[in-house]
Order: structure tokens, then sequence, then C-alpha cells
């Protein structure tokens, strides 16, 4: 096995034979992208056909690409509607990511959320390359396939797989795309990634500031103070653009997601509260202490590897906005998608970690450069069982069951073109022919509705209070069509809501 190049050594470096992969690598390398993208498409399409996917988040994203495959603004009702904002409202107006309307002309071969779990595959998929290049260029093409391998399995990636489609797709290729070409001295095509990572969403721009804080550690040659500044800069106005111009422009509220209220009112008053009272700040990350079990499971399966490398920094402004909020409990919490927005960085960092080490420690030396990426690889294949991907060996998952085949026998009741306040469960299945509400607590005067009183259905807080609804509606004149398994179809002839 080759040794592994310098750390910080420019392209110019890596010898003649390292350039590119060869055919044989290149074929390797596709098959584990393939695999990759065939699981997390597998695994996706499963939950769909099982109704375990959700009109939040799915429908919101199908509502909205379909808009903009019509060439509109991304609007979507099921969103706007559920959260006061109105049957118009554009999703541009809840989180800045302009970067959907890529899809849309996916949207013109088929119209659905199948075509958004199979973009989701495949962009999450793509991934791997960068970090193949990176690693290869520092251990070798042998640890360049478990790192790879230690991204397509980590369970950030499962738990995003787990919750639908998200904007997050499209980070880990491009975060990694931004750090894998600066580091091959592609400056621009680096540019290029880090511009369009603002396409995705309004706090990109904090991955930008960390990637600038990260240079600004390296040695001043290149030009990597001056691009780790501007990084900074760009990274951290864009930001405020974003999230405070942008959203409100189309018609969003930019406190919506203010969750800092422990340090202060607003952006100032918690900035100065932070700089006066910093052990406030310290209390906040551990308050509750599942913000320290998070962030430890971010580290441990790549064995505290990103912890000797400087190229940490680049995640720990997006961990910090997360790990720094007390409002929202999902964000803290290893389920959902938040923690996909920074595996790849930490992946790389890793990889950068065990380079780094190797190349101090003389013992290490010695060993073959593959060992410490394989096993972080042995590690990440440990935790599979514990996270997302356990629901494999759910025999519900793959096989139709009573429930299911009760949820789309009640979706079948609805009329084609019909307007439906759908359980958060159903909303998928019907919303490429249906226009779909969220069932939830307050009347829409839709004319059809689907409840699920089977078990505890987002947004009620308890499954009596799901019973309450149903008899409430029952109360309004609503007349049940069908029951089975807890799913419960009822009708009553409305004018359309103007």
């Amino acid at each position: 096995m080759a040794e592994a190049v310098a750390v910080e050594g420019p392209v110019d470096e890596v010898p003649a034979g390292r350039r590119g992969p060869s055919a044989r690598r290149r074929a390797a390398l596709a098959a584990m992208v393939a695999a990759s993208a065939a699981l997390y498409a597998a695994y996706s399409l499963m939950r769909l056909r099982a109704f375990r996917t959700g009109s939040y988040d799915l429908v919101i994203f199908d509502q909205a690409i379909r808009s903009y495959s019509r060439f509109e603004l991304p609007v979507a009702m099921v969103k706007g509607v559920h959260n006061g904002f109105g049957p118009d409202f554009s999703v541009l107006g809840d989180h800045f990511s302009p970067i959907l309307v890529l899809l849309a002309p996916l949207y013109w071969i088929h119209d659905g959320p199948v075509t958004l779990l199979l973009a989701q595959a495949v962009l999450l998929a793509l991934g791997i390359l960068p970090i193949w290049r990176f690693t290869e260029r520092r251990l070798g093409a042998g640890a360049a396939y478990c790192a790879g391998g230690a991204y397509a399995l980590s369970w950030p990636i499962a738990e995003a797989l787990a919750f639908d489609f998200h904007e997050v797709a499209f980070v880990p290729l491009l975060s990694a795309l931004m750090i894998e070409r600066h580091d091959a001295g592609r400056r621009g095509q680096a540019a290029v990634a880090a511009f369009v990572l603002l396409l995705v969403k309004e706090d990109m721009g904090l991955l930008l500031a960390g990637f600038g804080l990260y240079l600004l550690t390296r040695r001043a040659e290149h030009g990597d103070r001056r691009a780790g500044l501007a990084h900074v800069v760009v990274g951290l106005v864009a930001t405020w653009i974003s999230s405070q111009v942008l959203i409100t422009a189309f018609g969003g509220d930019n406190d919506y997601y203010w969750a800092y209220g422990s340090l202060g009112p607003d952006l100032p008053h918690a900035a100065v509260h932070a700089l006066t009272h910093p052990w406030d700040v310290v209390a906040v990350l551990g308050t509750p202490p599942q913000k320290i079990l998070t962030m430890a499971l971010l580290v441990l399966p790549l064995l505290l590897l990103p912890l000797a490398s400087p190229l940490t920094l680049v995640a720990l402004p997006m961990l910090a906005e997360r790990m720094l909020n007390s409002r929202f409990g999902n964000w803290w919490e290893p389920d959902y998608h938040y923690n996909a927005f920074i595996i790849a960085v930490l992946v790389l960092a890793a990889v950068d970690g065990a380079a780094r080490l190797r190349g101090r420690i003389r013992a290490a030396e010695r060993l073959p450069p593959i060992l410490p990426m394989a096993a972080v690889l042995a590690a990440v294949i440990v935790c599979v069982p514990f996270f997302a991907y356990r629901h494999l060996a759910d025999p519900a998952l793959w096989r139709p069951n009573d429930r299911a085949r009760a949820a789309a026998a009640a979706a079948a009741k609805i009329p084609d073109g019909a307007l439906v306040e759908a359980a958060n469960g159903v909303g998928p299945a019907l919303t490429t022919r249906a226009r779909v509400l969220l069932w939830d607590e307050h009347s829409r005067g839709a004319p059809w509705v689907i409840a699920y009183v089977g078990r505890i259905e987002f947004p009620f807080p308890d499954v009596a209070a799901q019973k309450r609804r149903v008899a409430e509606l029952e109360a309004e004149g609503y007349r049940a069509v069908f029951r089975r398994e807890g799913y419960i179809v009822l009708h009553r002839d409305v004018p359309r809501p103007r």
C-alpha cells in the first residue's frame, strides 16, 4: 500500500500514479455508489409503501416541487394551512432552499413522492465520490473504500432516510466537494460548490463560515488566509440575508425558528449574553443531556479521529446552531435528518485526523494506512442495528400487513382531485391525485377527512385527542364511510373553500 502524501501538500505533490483512479478502481467505486443508492432507494420506497412516511415532510416537498414543475412558486398548501400562513404559502418563506428547483424537471418524467425519494437516494450516494478522492490522496485506495463505506452506512444518513425527503440530500455531496476540491488545489471548483451550498438552506452559510475557520488555521500559503476570511464573511452575510430578508420577502416569519430564548430574545442580545456569560453557553450546550449524547454519537463511531483534525471546525457552527437551541427538541436528537448536514465533513475530518496522527506518531507509520479507516468502518457497521436500519429486520416494512392494507383502502375512498384532510401517514399516498391538507385539531372545511386512531399520529398529543377530533367531526355533520384498523374516512357535502 502506498504511503499517504503530506497532509497539507498541494495537488502537485501527488504522485502521477495517484492523480486519478484506475479503471478497476473506478468500477469498484461506481459499484459502491450504485449499491448505496439502491439500498437508500429500497429502504425509502419500502417505508412509503408501508405507510411510514408522512405529510410532514414528504407532502410538503412534493407539493412545492410540483409547483416548481409548473413554473410557479413552490407552494405547499399542507404547510401553509397547518402553520397558519394560508394555502398559497411558498416554502421559500419557511426555508430558503431554491436548489430544489433542480428537481422540477424530474416531475415531468414522474410526478410524485417516489421521484423525490429516488433523487435523494442518488444524491446521498454521490457523496461517496469526493470522500473517496480525498481519502485516496491521504491514505490510499483501500482506506478510501473504507471511508466511503463508513459514510454510506453512517447513522446520520440512515436517520435522514428514515425521515422522508429533505433538502439535506444535496449537502453531503456539496460539502465534501467543497473540501475535497480545495484540498486538490481546485479552488475555483471548491468556490462553486460553496456557492451552490448557499442555495440549499438559509443556514448553509454557517458551513461556509466553518470552512473559512478551517482555512484560517492552515499555513499561510496559496492564499488560504485570504480565502478563509472571505468564506467566513460571505457565509455569515449570506446566512443573515437568507434568514432575515429573503424568508420574509417570500411571506415567512424570520423569527419563526428563533430557538435561543435562554440566551436572549434576538441575535444581538443573545450574542452579548454569550460573550458576557460564557458559562451560560456551556450550560445550554449540556441541557438537556441528550445534546451531549448526540454530539458523542457523532464522533464515537469515527473513533474520535475528527478531534485530531482542524477540519472539524467546518461542522462546528452548524452544530452550535442546533445545540444552543432551547426550543426545538428534535434539533438535538439523534433522530431526524439534522445530523446528515455534517456527517460528510466529519468523515473527512476523521480521514484527515488519521493522516495527521500517522505523520506524528512514529509507531503508527509502520501500520498499514488502511487500518484506521477499516477500524472506523467496523465501528460504523457495529452501530447499524441501533439506528434506523434496524427497521429492515421488521417484516412489516417489506411485507404487506393489515394496517398498511387498511391505510391503502382508506386512501382509495378519496376521489381524484378532491380536497382531503389526511392523517399524516396517509397524505403521501394521496398527494399525486388529490389536494392534501394535514388532519389536525382544526376544521379546514374539506369534504373528505381520513382520520387515524390506532396509535398516536402527528400533530396530536395522544390517541385520546385523535378520538375526540373524530367525535367533533361527526358532530359537525361528517359521516363515516370507512372504518378499519383505526382508519376512519369521513365525508360531508360542503362548499369548496375560497
